[in-house]
């Protein structure tokens, strides 16, 4: 995806690719959008798609794959064990990232049930850049203890810092020899902060991170599962490596790490998962839990179709026209919304523009979930569904203590090579809109709250009749409109 120079004064990201299959939206209008956040308990994970316009929710398992993925797919065997798709993705997967051993899982939180079950012991704690969600309560449940340690700078939500998921050095070295080598069951780096706005990590700071593990002898643990996103942005903002080939920039990563997993979901434009080790011994400690939990070793849940697909999208995601497409898709929206004074995480990251609720609604306290409730509006005014990454998103202590989120973020995910720049043009009208009438938007509190990952399915309610107010005001400003 070339920076194309327009000959006019506005300047727009220029897709390289064309649409060949589509579906069929629906933008309902608003009055019935009320009534479905209604029925979703104001969670936009529980919204049906058919009453969803743009579907901004996530990215994982929803990019579009290439003509050269659906033709794979026919080829797909289905041999229960020993299938020859599977060879296919291990020879894939062995010649990007160099590892002998190769287990795949059905996504990215079944890589990392099996991680955590063979390399976490009780009373252990595992250090990271950030966590995420599903990560931690893995870890947690298991009987061990998360440590953050990021770099002070990327907890602002506006920055200049390029790279604002980098691991601080300095803490993690002496953290290791605070607690003991024997006492870190692993450290690991995520490649593109998922709850801090898809930030990513330079390839200096994987090199700097992989010598203190050797030095200590701690094992490397790569979350892989944004590497797409965090490989274009090393080249584009890591001077070092300006002029590299993104293989060759995936495959020094790779090397310096000893686990390396991923969900397809996000890398490889695929549905699946998979588990990259570098030792032996590892992949043994391993290997049990995936007919345990997954399927057979050659196919760990997965359709044998989706791991066609996967191997194409494996070898899609080293094209760099081929992985630009959502950094400049989410950095043209980060862009847009911030002339119009829409407070926005800054540097524009992977995954999608995130909104700063703590600003957007600051009249909202943290223990309203502020984020939860500019979703929630979004989604009411717009059809937009996005996703909460705040307060909502965590969850309770053993004695029931809520801990507040370090920020409180709504994500407008851009999946790969889907939305069109008018679809995005329209999502950047209507957070305007919200933008300027945001004093009407209410807190939230809960009417059911689920004990284990509680944002997934928990149900929210309006502490006021802001959302009838809202839409009052909508009718008033876009008459008929949708």
């Amino acid at each position: 995806m070339p920076r194309v120079k327009f000959y006019g004064e506005q300047q727009y990201p220029l897709e390289m690719h064309k649409v060949r299959i589509i579906q069929k939206l629906n933008l309902l209008p608003i009055e019935e959008r009320l009534e479905a956040i209604q029925n979703a308990g104001y969670n936009t994970f529980l919204l049906e798609n058919k009453d969803v316009f743009l579907d901004m929710l996530t990215d994982s398992g929803v990019n579009a794959m290439s003509q050269e993925q659906q033709a794979a797919m026919m080829q797909a065997d289905d041999a229960y064990a020993g299938s020859a798709t599977y060879t296919r993705l291990y020879n894939k997967v062995r010649e990007l990232f160099g590892m002998d051993y190769f287990l795949p899982a059905h996504q990215g939180r079944a890589c990392e049930n099996i991680i955590v079950r063979s390399l976490l012991k009780p009373g252990q704690v595992t250090i990271m850049n950030y966590h995420f969600t599903t990560t931690k309560a893995h870890i947690t449940s298991n009987g061990g203890s998360v440590i953050e340690l990021l770099r002070p700078e990327g907890l602002d939500v506006v920055s200049d810092n390029p790279f604002k998921g980098d691991m601080d050095i300095v803490a993690l070295r002496a953290k290791i020899e605070e607690v003991g080598a024997d006492k870190v069951a692993f450290v690991r780096i995520e490649a593109g902060t998922n709850l801090i706005g898809g930030q990513p990590v330079s390839l200096q700071n994987y090199r700097d991170v992989s010598a203190v593990c050797r030095e200590y002898g701690v094992t490397f643990v790569l979350d892989a599962s944004l590497l797409q996103d965090n490989l274009y942005f090393i080249k584009e903002r890591e001077e070092e490596f300006k002029d590299w080939e993104i293989r060759d920039i995936a495959r020094e990563i790779a090397d310096l790490t000893d686990v390396f997993y991923f969900s397809a979901r996000k890398l490889g434009f695929g549905r699946g998962g998979g588990i990259c080790i570098r030792d032996e011994e590892v992949y043994n400690k391993m290997r049990g839990f995936v007919p345990m939990f997954e399927g057979f070793l050659t196919y760990g849940g997965m359709s044998v179709r989706e791991m066609e697909a996967i191997v194409v999208g494996l070898e899609e995601t080293m094209d760099y026209d081929m992985i630009s497409h959502g950094p400049q898709f989410i950095e043209y929206a980060v862009e847009e919304l911030d002339k119009r004074g829409v407070p926005v995480v800054k540097p524009a990251g992977g995954l999608g523009a995130h909104l700063n609720a703590m600003d957007f609604v600051d009249h909202i306290p943290q223990q309203q979930y502020p984020a939860g409730a500019l979703n929630a509006a979004l989604y009411l005014t717009s059809g937009v569904r996005g996703m909460e990454r705040g307060t909502m998103s965590e969850e309770r202590d053993a004695n029931g203590v809520e801990p507040l989120a370090n920020m409180e973020l709504v994500r407008l995910a851009l999946p790969r090579r889907v939305f069109t720049l008018s679809q995005v043009n329209y999502m950047i009208d209507r957070v305007t809109w919200l933008y300027e009438n945001r004093k009407m938007i209410g807190g939230l509190e809960w009417e059911e709250e689920p004990e284990i990952l509680r944002f997934f399915y928990g149900r929210m309610r309006p502490l006021t009749d802001w959302p009838q107010q809202l839409l009052a005001k909508f009718r008033e400003d876009f008459g008929e409109s949708l």
